[in-house]
């Protein structure tokens, strides 16, 4: 068996590939998959521009589609990955969703929820941060050259 199977690194890689679903369809390019006992039971990508909604971000999206899978209200079972820190609004979604983990990859010096404050997510979630950094942060920079090449 592959030694990254069902690693956080296998996971952050299939957010990873959501994001780039994102970026194809010029979104801000961050992607979501949320694991419930080593299977993924959720997958989203930004879809801000697609749905005319600026709260139609991975995160959300993923959550909704995860409560809906398992017909549950909390997600007790379950490790979020997200490509990038999650925002004060997704971090405060996670909290009442009661993740048990929140993997993500690049941190987000301007709107990330640990600029705020640590405790917005439930006090049981534990957090691991800078899973694949370098190649979650490739993919945003990549897409806001690209934006402003276009300009």
């Amino acid at each position: 068996m592959d030694p990254d199977f069902l690693s956080d690194e296998y996971f952050m890689k299939e957010a990873i590939r959501q994001a780039g679903i994102a970026f194809e369809q010029n979104e801000v390019p961050v992607g979501c998959v949320i694991v419930c006992k080593n299977r993924i039971v959720a997958k989203a990508y930004n879809q801000i521009e697609k749905l005319n909604d600026s709260t139609a971000h991975a995160e959300m999206i993923a959550l909704t589609s995860a409560f809906n899978y398992l017909g549950a209200k909390y997600l007790t079972d379950c490790a979020l990955f997200v490509t990038l820190e999650p925002c004060v609004m997704c971090a405060g979604a996670m909290h009442w969703a009661q993740l048990e983990r929140l993997v993500y990859g690049a941190e987000d010096p301007k709107r990330g929820f640990s600029r705020i404050k640590k405790a917005i997510v439930h006090p049981k979630t534990q957090i691991k941060s800078n899973v694949l950094a370098r190649e979650c942060k490739q993919i945003i920079d990549k897409f806001f050259i690209k934006l402003r090449n276009q300009t």
